[in-house]
């Protein structure tokens, strides 16, 4: 709706259940646009649903609604209202009321949904909704959104293993803690002030080393990060399907088979 255009408004101090809230929105309007905006029973099932989801949540329909309400009063979502007048529905206004691009837009629904990640899983899981086509393309938005003030990391986000997390927190809540990240530089500068001299210890590192494989650490790393992927895409998958078989009973109902 147009006439939400024009202001910008903040995303600073958003409390949890406002972030799953906006996030459940978000999400749908992007992976279901057939079945956006939503009605209350909708979003709080999607509040609620198991996969995509850190934590996973128990709220209940009233919990849902004030947030909603909390969200309205903050110019970040909508309520509209049926023909009929019997069922309203929920949109957000994200699109309008920041200047946010579509990729960001998804980054940032998948950090409100699922909290701190590394890179590799963060760019499976937005691309459910917005495709990222590289970890280039993905380190650019993240860098333009952490100069916003909307992402934090641990580190560089060119190095291995570096993690990223909104920073919607209000200041009342304890952000999710980062892994503590060492650098390269500090691993050689530790390796330099203790210098592995016992040659018992050398041939039991370069056992190790050869076992692996070199870098078979970061390799098994990788492995278990894309299995993790595979099991999201797939309750992904199985979440829509059965949203979509829902629908098509409420159809069905509807027309008296």
């Amino acid at each position: 709706m147009n006439e939400t255009a024009g202001e910008t408004v903040s995303l600073k101090e958003m409390p949890r259940k406002q972030r799953r809230v906006l996030g459940v929105l978000l999400e749908k309007a992007f992976t279901v646009p057939d079945q956006y905006p939503m009605t209350l029973k909708a979003a709080t099932t999607g509040c609620n649903q198991k996969s995509n989801r850190d934590p996973v949540s128990n709220y209940d329909e009233d919990d849902v609604l004030e947030t909603l309400l909390q969200l309205q009063e903050r110019g970040l979502v909508g309520c509209l209202h049926t023909e009929s007048g019997r069922t309203e529905r929920y949109r957000h206004y994200m699109r309008h009321k920041t200047a946010l691009n579509e990729k960001q837009l998804a980054i940032v629904t998948e950090l409100m949904l699922r909290g701190k990640q590394q890179l590799g899983e963060l760019r499976t899981r937005a691309s459910r909704m917005v495709a990222i086509d590289s970890q280039e393309d993905l380190r650019s938005e993240l860098q333009a959104l952490m100069s916003a003030g909307l992402v934090r990391a641990n580190g560089s986000l060119e190095r291995r293993g570096i993690e990223v997390d909104h920073d919607l927190y209000p200041h009342n809540e304890n952000r999710e803690p980062l892994a503590e990240y060492r650098s390269d530089d500090a691993e050689e500068t530790v390796a330099a002030i203790r210098p592995n001299s016992d040659p018992v210890v050398r041939r039991s590192n370069d056992v190790q080393t050869n076992a692996t494989g070199g870098d078979g650490g970061a390799r098994i790393a990788s492995l278990e990060s894309a299995v993790r992927e595979l099991k999201d895409e797939l309750a992904s998958v199985r979440d829509d399907f059965q949203s979509l078989q829902s629908k098509f009973e409420d159809l069905r109902r509807q027309l008296g088979g």
